[in-house]
């Protein structure tokens, strides 16, 4: 079918006239914050206590704009007898944001859930060298992170979870079969005092009857003797 002369122009028109009769909405920015979507890519925020200084996002970010410093610490034994741990203190955490590119490579690399997307947008600076934010500016950032959506009901249970799941099975039933043991240890403990108990019991009152036996005889003898003193008196 051969397309009619001027179609295309009269489509243009119709577009345009619609878009003549709407109403026009200005945007009431900074009065009225817009309404972004839960996955926008605003600035990327830091939980500092998730992170481990891996530098996993250091090494993987493209444009090398991350910066972190840390030094090693000695962590004393737990228990008597154990061995020192040492473990990796983070002095400093900073991304420059006129580098960044927003791929959030470092979000997905991180293994312990450190860096998150915030929606927060509004960081403008006057001078360059200011967008290089520090780990407390990128802390202040975490309290405007948007909880995370819903999970599917159809979807499969994350791995995390899972395993955290598992454990904390493993732990009941751990802790059941030790509070069952201490039960059981308690009662044969109680069990044992009680048989104890019966036993001393019975020995003294074994003890008694043999002292009553012996007394009972020694008058027996005694009133025998005084009775054959009488005899031999009267004869």
């Amino acid at each position: 079918m051969m397309a009619v002369p001027g179609s295309g122009l009269a489509k243009g028109l119709a577009v345009t006239l619609r878009t003549m009769t709407r109403k026009n909405v200005t945007a009431q920015y900074p009065e009225v914050q817009p309404e972004l979507p839960p996955r926008s890519r605003g600035v990327i925020a830091l939980f500092e206590e998730n992170c481990t200084v891996c530098m996993l996002c250091a090494r993987e970010c493209p444009d090398w704009c991350i910066y972190i410093d840390s030094h090693k610490e000695t962590v004393p034994a737990a228990a008597p007898g154990g061995r020192e741990r040492s473990r990796n203190v983070l002095d400093r955490f900073a991304i420059d944001f006129s580098l960044c590119m927003y791929c959030g490579i470092c979000i997905e690399v991180c293994p312990f859930d450190a860096l998150f997307w915030s929606p927060e947008f509004e960081y403008a600076e006057t001078d360059i060298l200011e967008l290089t934010h520090e780990r407390d500016k990128l802390r202040e950032w975490m309290w405007t992170v948007p909880e995370p959506p819903a999970l599917d009901p159809a979807a499969e249970e994350p791995k995390e979870i899972a395993a955290a799941r598992k454990t904390a099975e493993k732990l009941q039933a751990q802790r059941a079969k030790e509070a069952q043991a201490a039960q059981q240890a308690t009662e044969a403990r109680q069990a044992a005092e009680a048989q104890q108990t019966a036993e001393t019991r019975q020995a003294a009152e074994a003890q008694r009857a043999h002292e009553d036996r012996t007394e009972q005889k020694g008058r027996q003898e005694q009133k025998g003797q005084q009775e054959q003193k009488e005899e031999e008196g009267e004869a």
